[in-house]
C-alpha cells in the first residue's frame, strides 16, 4: 500500500500535468528536489538506524516520498496522451478508480497467501483464526485447483434430481412367476362373489422390495390444506368441518397443477384431531405422528360392527405395522362393557382410538373420515390399507402392498364391484335398497350428468392384462371397502377431492368415485389400479355386521352334536276332517311328466290306386 500512495503523491504526475502550464520552472524544480530527498530506500534507512543504535520498532519521523519504480516511469508516456486529452477536473475520479483497483487486485492476490500461511501457522500452533470456516473453504480450493475467487463466489451446485420409485420386474425364477389367473368356475348355478387364487411373494421377499423412494406425482408436486377459523357458510351444502367449499373453489380443485391448496376436512385448525371435530386425544395423536411406515386403519361408530382380528400376520408387521381402530364414545363403552377394552387400549393388533367431537349425525358418513384422509391424520407415513370393519384381513400388510402397488407401479389400488360398473345403475341400486333419501341421490346424479358423466361402456378406459387373455377394464363404480395407497401428492390429492363429493352429496362413495377419478385423469397421466373383486376376497374375509350376527342363535357348545329339526308341516285349516297325522303321512302322488316329443296323433294315408 505504501508503494501505490507514494505514486500518487509523487510531483512527478503534477508536473507531467503542468507542462503547458506558465509554473513549468517551478514544477520542474519540485519535482527534480523531490527526487533528491527520496533518493534511499527502506532497507538503507533501516540500517542506517540500526547503525545509529535505533530500534527498528520505534517510531520514525516521516519519510519524504520514494522514487517511483521504473515500471511507472515506463508508463509515463501513456500517462501524459491521457492528461493531454482527458479533462483535468476528472483525472482524480480516473485516478481513484486506478487505486481501487490496485487495492482489489491486492488483497485478492497478496491477501490470500497471507491467509493461507497465517492457516497453516495457525495449524502448527494448534489455534485456529477466528473465521477458520472462509480460510478452510479457499484452502480446499487452492488444493483442489479448481479456481480463484470467482469459483467461490459462484453459487452453489443444484441439488441432484429427486430419485423416484419407478417398477421393478420379479427376477426368474421367483414363485409367482408364470402364475395365471384361473378361468371362472363352470358352475353356472354359482353366480354369487367368491375369491380368485392371487399369488403372493413370501414375507421376507415382500418386504425386501420395499421401495427405499416414493413414487412419482403426476401433476402435483406440493400439496397443502385450507383451515380457516371464520367460516361462510355456502349456499351450495357441504359441512362446517369440510369448510363449506364454494362451487368455484370445489372447480378450482379440479385445475391441477404444481402447486396447490384445496379443502381436505378439518377445516377449523392447523393440526388434524385437535380442536378440528373429529378430535383423538393428544397421546394418541404424537403416536399417529411417529408412524412413518404402515398403517392399517379401520373404524366402528355406533357401535354397528364387531372387533375382528387380523391373521397370518408376520412378527416383523407385528413391530412396524401401525394397527388403528378408531370408535366413537358409543363403541367404546359397548367395548368395555362386553369386557374387550381394558386400560391399555387395545384389542389384539389394534390399538383403539377414541373420536370426540364427531363432525356428522350420521355414522356412515363420520366413517368416511378415516377412510378417505388417513393421510392427514398420519401424516408422515409412507402407505396406508383401509379395511372395512366389517372385514377381517387375513394375508400380511407387505405381500398385499407388493402385490398391489410395488409390483404394478401404482400408488392407488381399489377393488372393481364384483357385478355394477355403471354409476347411473349403483344409484338406482342404492335407491332400491334404501341406502339414503333418494331425492338426495337424484340431486347428485343429475349434478354429475350435466358435468359430462356418461354410462359405463366396455370401450371406456381399456388395459390389456396377461391373464387369459382377458380385458380388464376400469370400473365407474368401486368395491370401496378396501383401500390401498401411497401417501404422495396426487393420491392424497384424488382422495380429498373424493372426500370433499361425500362431504357436499350423500355418504355414498361409489357414485363420486368416478367423477372424481375422470376429471384428475383429465389433467394429468395419472393411473390407479383397479383390481378384481374376487381378488379382494382372497386377502379379506367378510363378515356380518352386529345386529345381524345378534339375532343368530349361539352357536352350539364345542363337541356337542347339533340337531337339525325338520320345519313343522303347514296346515291349512279351511280343509275339514283332515287331521295333522293324515297330512303328513299321507303320501303326495306325483304329477308324472311327459318326457320326448308330444304324441301326435296317427294318420293313415290313403293310397290313391292306379
Amino acid at each position: 500500500m505504501v508503494m501505490m500512495t507514494t505514486v500518487i503523491d509523487s510531483n512527478d504526475l503534477r508536473g507531467i500535468d503542468n507542462n503547458n502550464d506558465n509554473a513549468d520552472k517551478r514544477s520542474g524544480l519540485d519535482s527534480s528536489s523531490a527526487r533528491k530527498g527520496s533518493s534511499g530506500s527502506y532497507g538503507s534507512l533501516q540500517q542506517q538506524q540500526f547503525q545509529n543504535g535505533g530500534s527498528p520498532f520505534q517510531t520514525s519521523p516521516p519519510v519524504p516520498p520514494r522514487k517511483p519504480p521504473k515500471m511507472f516511469k515506463e508508463k509515463e508516456g501513456l500517462f501524459l496522451w491521457i492528461c493531454k486529452f482527458a479533462p483535468r477536473k476528472k483525472i482524480g475520479m480516473m485516478l481513484l478508480c486506478v487505486v481501487s483497483a490496485a487495492v482489489f487486485l491486492w488483497v485478492l492476490y497478496v491477501g490470500k497467501g497471507e491467509d493461507t500461511q497465517e492457516l497453516i501457522m495457525s495449524m502448527n500452533s494448534g489455534v485456529f483464526p477466528p473465521d477458520t470456516g472462509q480460510i478452510r473453504h479457499i484452502d480446499s480450493i487452492e488444493k483442489n485447483d479448481v479456481g480463484k475467487i470467482a469459483s467461490i463466489e459462484s453459487p452453489p451446485p443444484p441439488p441432484p434430481p429427486l430419485a423416484y420409485f419407478k417398477g421393478y420386474t420379479l427376477p426368474p425364477g421367483n414363485s409367482c412367476e408364470g402364475f395365471t389367473l384361473p378361468p371362472p368356475p363352470a358352475d353356472k348355478k354359482r353366480t354369487g362373489p367368491r375369491p380368485c387364487p392371487v399369488c403372493y411373494l413370501p414375507v421376507e421377499q415382500a418386504i425386501a422390495l420395499m421401495p427405499d423412494a416414493p413414487s412419482f406425482s403426476p401433476g402435483v408436486s406440493s400439496l397443502t390444506y385450507i383451515h380457516e377459523e371464520n367460516l361462510s357458510k355456502s349456499e351450495f351444502g357441504g359441512s362446517e368441518f369440510g369448510g363449506y367449499p364454494s362451487l368455484m373453489q370445489r372447480n378450482d380443485s379440479y385445475d391441477v397443477r404444481e402447486s396447490m391448496s384445496v379443502h381436505c376436512g378439518f377445516f377449523r385448525g392447523a393440526r388434524p384431531g385437535h380442536q378440528t371435530g373429529f378430535d383423538i386425544d393428544d397421546s394418541n395423536l404424537l403416536v399417529m405422528e411417529s408412524c412413518r411406515g404402515v398403517v392399517v386403519a379401520s373404524s366402528i361408530f355406533g357401535a354397528f360392527d364387531l372387533i375382528r382380528q387380523p391373521q397370518n400376520i408376520s412378527e416383523y408387521a407385528k413391530g412396524n405395522v401401525c394397527f388403528y381402530m378408531f370408535v366413537d364414545e358409543e363403541t367404546e363403552n359397548f367395548l368395555r362393557n362386553s369386557s374387550e377394552l381394558d386400560s391399555s387400549m387395545r384389542i389384539g393388533l389394534w390399538r383403539i382410538a377414541v373420536v370426540h367431537n364427531l363432525p356428522y349425525d350420521d355414522p356412515r358418513r363420520n366413517g368416511k373420515v378415516p377412510k378417505l384422509l388417513l393421510h392427514r391424520l398420519f401424516p408422515n407415513a409412507r402407505y396406508s390399507l383401509w379395511v372395512d370393519a366389517k372385514l377381517e384381513l387375513v394375508v400380511d400388510p407387505y405381500q398385499i402392498l407388493e402385490r398391489f402397488l410395488w409390483r404394478k407401479n401404482a400408488s392407488f389400488a381399489i377393488s372393481r364391484h364384483y357385478r355394477r360398473f355403471d354409476v347411473f345403475v349403483e344409484a338406482e341400486a342404492n335407491k332400491a335398497a334404501s341406502k339414503f333419501d333418494n331425492a338426495s341421490i337424484d340431486f347428485q346424479v343429475d349434478f354429475y350428468r350435466k358435468e359430462g358423466l356418461t354410462p359405463y361402456t366396455r370401450a371406456k378406459l381399456p388395459i390389456s392384462s396377461g391373464h387369459l387373455s382377458i380385458l380388464i377394464m376400469f370400473a365407474d363404480v368401486p368395491e370401496g371397502c378396501v383401500i390401498i395407497k401411497e401417501h404422495i401428492p396426487i393420491s392424497n390429492l384424488f382422495t380429498c377431492l373424493w372426500f370433499n363429493e361425500v362431504d357436499r352429496f350423500t355418504p355414498r362413495d361409489q357414485i363420486s368415485f368416478a367423477i372424481v377419478r375422470d376429471k384428475i385423469r383429465e389433467k394429468t397421466n395419472w393411473t390407479l389400479n383397479m383390481f378384481l373383486d374376487c381378488e379382494r376376497r382372497n386377502f379379506v374375509i367378510q363378515g356380518y355386521h352386529r345386529d345381524v350376527l345378534e339375532r343368530w342363535p349361539p352357536p352350539p357348545p364345542p363337541g356337542a352334536i347339533a340337531v337339525v329339526h325338520p320345519p313343522p308341516p303347514v296346515i291349512d285349516e279351511t280343509m275339514p276332517n283332515v287331521s295333522a297325522s293324515s297330512f303328513v303321512t299321507s303320501p303326495v302322488k306325483k304329477i308324472p311328466t311327459k318326457r320326448g316329443r308330444e304324441r301326435k296323433s296317427r294318420r293313415h294315408r290313403k293310397v290313391i290306386p292306379g
